[in-house]
């Protein structure tokens, strides 16, 4: 059962020595981040999924090691020799911020173009033992500005409203309705991972909290908390 889910960006500027000139906006964005792991851990969860894009579906342990070398820092995240997705390797980056114990943890790597059933149909999965909270590392359109790195699509705008407004208020079901094709051209790479979060929080009702919202480079970026309701931590 799904009790609780954080959602942030995947953006390695996340890392305080890559965010240059858009520190200001960027440490928000971070703190915002934090908080929602926070929250998401207080739920009292028996494991925690860390879900992301990819070029491909793969599941990984905890331990697992990913890296920002090729970003321009020398910041690496978990043990052994790095094979973790961008996606996954902000996540996790995030999660080991808290401290958290790595072996409760799996991290679970989506295909960016993977079809909405068969996301909702993992996520469903990922949900279906014990109390499971998810944090999804997920970015919204990347053509929000002419100088965004899709170049402006009028799209783009709406679509990022139509998800901050999902993320806020808990609906899994306009997650479970986004268009993989629609997302794809406005190059909204968070998509199946959000659809993921959505076949997890199906059946359920939850709280959601957007904790921030920015787009400091042309790319939408949201955090947001969801906690399932009625779900007490340590409940079953």
């Amino acid at each position: 059962m799904l009790v609780a889910a954080a959602v942030c960006p995947h953006t390695p500027l996340l890392v305080p020595a890559l965010a240059g000139a858009g520190q200001g906006e960027l440490a928000g964005l971070r703190s915002a981040c934090h908080e929602a792991v926070a929250a998401l851990l207080a739920a009292g969860p028996d494991r925690v999924v860390v879900v992301g894009g990819a070029d491909h579906d793969r599941a990984f342990d905890g331990w697992a090691a990913g890296s920002l070398r090729s970003y321009g820092v020398d910041v690496t995240t978990g043990a052994g020799v790095p094979v973790l997705p961008l996606s996954l390797t902000v996540g996790r980056w995030l999660l080991e911020r808290a401290a958290y114990d790595f072996g409760a943890v799996a991290l679970r790597a989506v295909a960016a173009d993977a079809p909405a059933d068969a996301c909702l149909k993992l996520g469903a999965e990922l949900a279906g033992e014990g109390r499971v909270a998810l944090l999804v590392a997920a970015d919204g359109s990347a053509c929000l500005t002419a100088n965004s790195p899709g170049h402006l699509d009028p799209a783009a705008a709406p679509y990022d409203d139509l998800v901050a407004g999902a993320l806020a208020g808990g609906d899994h079901e306009t997650l479970a309705a986004l268009d993989p094709g629609t997302a794809d051209r406005l190059w909204a790479s968070g998509r199946a991972a959000l659809q993921v979060l959505a076949g997890a929080a199906a059946g359920g009702a939850f709280d959601g909290s957007l904790l921030a919202r920015a787009a400091p480079y042309g790319v939408g970026y949201f955090t947001a908390v969801w906690r399932r309701r009625g779900a007490a931590p340590g409940s079953s």
